[in-house]
């Protein structure tokens, strides 16, 4: 469970995001939180559904939602997690 103060990513694993790209996302997400000594520090979780699948692959990090989530954009996107990663 999350403590309050560390970022959360909820990616889409709903078909439509997991074969549009989030299987890809997720180990992209996974190895960049353990290469950045971030594994605990992030606390990641996965759904069946965000009910945007036209605009996937979907995931939100701490309530902001992020749609067409490319492994580029999604390296932007976890640049700027705040949690003291580089």
């Amino acid at each position: 469970m999350p403590d309050g103060d560390e970022p959360e990513v909820t990616v889409c694993l709903g078909s439509s995001c997991f074969a549009r790209g989030n299987a890809q996302n997720l180990s992209l997400l996974e190895t960049y939180l353990q290469n950045q000594n971030l594994t605990g520090r992030v606390h990641v979780r996965g759904c069946l559904c965000q009910d945007e699948c036209k605009q996937g692959p979907n995931l939100t990090v701490s309530g902001i939602h992020h749609h067409d989530v490319s492994p580029t954009k999604l390296r932007e996107i976890l640049q700027h997690l705040g949690c003291g990663g580089q």
